[in-house]
């Protein structure tokens, strides 16, 4: 059962459906995504730990957000000016 599911995250193309996002419009679901990514890095870090499990989340903010808005947002986090809580 875990090597199907471990297959089916390898070989995925898009975001799956998420249920906390149920609308056509997917830009919570992006950069609620966008937020996690960065928050998992940061609390495994943090802890000394691998960060691969965050991949999940990079590979699917990266699928829905535009690349100008994540430019913009990791330019944001650069300048200490990113308005979201990492």
């Amino acid at each position: 059962m875990a090597e199907h599911i471990e297959e089916k995250i390898k070989n995925y193309r898009t975001a799956p459906f998420d249920a906390r996002f149920p609308n056509t419009n997917q830009t919570r679901n992006c950069y609620q995504n966008y937020l996690d990514f960065h928050r998992c890095n940061k609390a495994l870090s943090d802890k000394g730990q691998d960060t691969a499990p965050c991949g999940w989340y990079q590979r699917v903010y990266k699928s829905l957000c535009p690349l100008s808005w994540v430019e913009k947002w990791d330019g944001q986090i650069e300048d200490g000016s990113f308005p979201g809580k990492i």
